[in-house]
């Protein structure tokens, strides 16, 4: 059976950074599910993950990530903070099963 996510965009989409890209969203929803049940805005989200240097290149990398992930049903702005669905925690939960 052939699954097409239509959530997809593929890479193209994304434009020439879409690996950073694609890098940038896994390590952010990570990052998150990992600080669970701590919250974390996402000048704070950035601040963390910028502090690893040779991580990401572009400025906006993590704040794209954000808004890609929030697109797609895997985080919520709740208020100020940024967090896991339901989810992206139930996922997480299954994959380490």
């Amino acid at each position: 059976m052939s699954y097409d996510d239509p959530m997809d965009r593929g890479d193209e989409a994304l434009g020439p950074d879409a690996a950073e890209q694609r890098k940038a969203e896994r390590v952010a929803l990570s990052f998150l599910l990992d600080e669970r049940p701590s919250q974390l805005t996402i000048p704070e989200l950035c601040q963390e993950l910028y502090a690893h240097p040779g991580y990401f290149q572009g400025a906006d990398v993590v704040e794209r990530a954000v808004r890609d992930l929030v697109g797609c049903g895997l985080l919520n702005c709740d208020g100020p903070f940024v967090v896991p669905t339901r989810a992206a925690i139930r996922f997480a939960l299954l994959e380490v099963e």
